[in-house]
């Protein structure tokens, strides 16, 4: 593992498991980072800062202020590479979701302008509650990143879901994200994600039911990577969170075909993963359509394809990804679109699949390249596939040397 020089703001929170935290400072410290240790005051009655102090060899902060000096939350805020929130309780799950600040973790966490990496410990009762699933994936959205929880023994005595990953386990999950060597930096990425809406009247649309969640981890990962990335990002509940991120905002194929073919010309990689609606109404009725009838028409004009007008315009240094959702005839239909539209590789999503496509945190999908080549992953974490896809496009396409 290679985190050297990483400035790490470790936070414990009240849960049991916070006993965990001085073997997970040492591991850290161990890979070359510099940590930093802060505290709830709940998480000391389970670990001794005077233990953390000695391991990190820095103070250990549990409030912003601390008799007459200020412990300065936005200056921890920007010093860090990374934030971990290890373990993060139900109670500051819930506070981090709705911007509670009645803490020193939660000062830094509302002050930070790194990637964030969340490790929930709780029971499983908790864990599985509505409003924990709800908080959870608030704080997703907010472009977090939550570290799988393992099954086990609990502190209740059960057996099931809600324990803390194991030390070893969060290092690893942060070094796959800031310890990768930069093969692609001073590349230049450009990425669709999500779906598209197109208006029938100002209340009612036409979409689909993609997230954008495939899209952000390969955005996010091109960035993990080193490249600097543009994200052309459809209506969507989730964010990318990596500096190399430059996030532009589309509802429309039109906005985001008018996004893309701003962004294509300087762009060595580009990969379309949104779902972009092929139809749009003719017309968009500028009041609300009323109920008048029991059938309604709306005639639909199509919207440019973004795939076949970047392939048309694609220039030898590019190289130029799509995605073909499927649901019969699935390879003749993306071999057809990899032929069709000049594409190098098209990666195939077949709904199919049981956890795959749309809504699922998983994927299983086949990468096909232009060259007859094709290769078909096994369904895991989306956040794998776009690790796959990005290793793929290294070992088997030409990237182009900078000049």
């Amino acid at each position: 593992m290679n985190l050297s020089g990483k400035k790490i703001v470790l936070s414990v929170t009240g849960s049991i498991a916070a006993y965990k935290t001085p073997q997970l400072v040492r591991l850290l410290i161990k890979a070359g980072a510099d940590v930093k240790v802060i505290t709830t005051a709940a998480a000391e009655k389970f670990v001794s800062p005077l233990s953390l102090a000695t391991v990190s060899k820095h103070p250990v902060l549990n409030s912003v202020t601390d008799g007459a000096s200020w412990n300065n939350h936005v200056e921890l805020g920007l010093w860090a590479d990374a934030m971990i929130i290890a373990p993060c309780s139900a109670n500051t799950l819930a506070k981090l979701a709705n911007g509670l600040c009645d803490s020193l973790v939660n000062a830094v966490y509302l002050s930070a302008r790194c990637p964030v990496f969340i490790a929930p410990a709780m029971d499983e009762d908790m864990w599985v509650h509505p409003s924990t699933r709800s908080n959870l994936q608030k704080v997703q959205s907010f472009g977090n990143y939550i570290i799988p929880v393992a099954h086990g023994e609990l502190a209740s005595g059960l057996i099931g879901e809600g324990r803390m990953a194991e030390p070893e386990m969060i290092v690893a999950y942060l070094d796959n994200f800031l310890g990768k060597k930069q093969v692609l930096a001073g590349k230049k990425a450009l990425v669709t994600a999500g779906p598209t809406y197109e208006r029938i009247d100002p209340v009612r649309f036409i979409g689909n039911f993609s997230t954008g969640k495939m899209g952000i981890a390969i955005a996010e990962e091109l960035a993990a990577n080193g490249a600097e990335v543009t994200l052309v990002l459809g209506p969507s509940h989730f964010s990318a969170n990596h500096k190399n991120i430059t996030t532009i905002h589309v509802e429309n194929a039109r906005q985001m075909y008018d996004a893309c073919m701003a962004h294509f010309n300087e762009a060595e990689i580009s990969i379309l993963a949104a779902a972009v609606a092929d139809y749009r109404p003719e017309e968009v009725a500028p009041q609300k359509i009323k109920k008048q009838s029991d059938t309604l028409e709306v005639k639909f004009t199509k919207n440019p394809d973004i795939l076949a007008s970047l392939g048309a315009i694609k220039k030898d240094k590019q190289l130029l990804v799509g995605f073909a959702l499927e649901t019969n005839n699935e390879m003749s239909n993306a071999l057809k679109k990899l032929q069709n539209k000049n594409a190098d590789m098209i990666v195939l999503n077949s709904l199919q699949d049981e956890g795959a496509g749309f809504g699922h945190d998983t994927n299983k999908v086949t990468i096909l390249d232009r060259n007859g080549s094709h290769i078909t992953l096994p369904l895991q974490r989306k956040k794998d596939v776009a690790g796959a896809i990005i290793k793929y496009i290294l070992e088997t396409q030409h990237v182009p040397e900078n000049n």
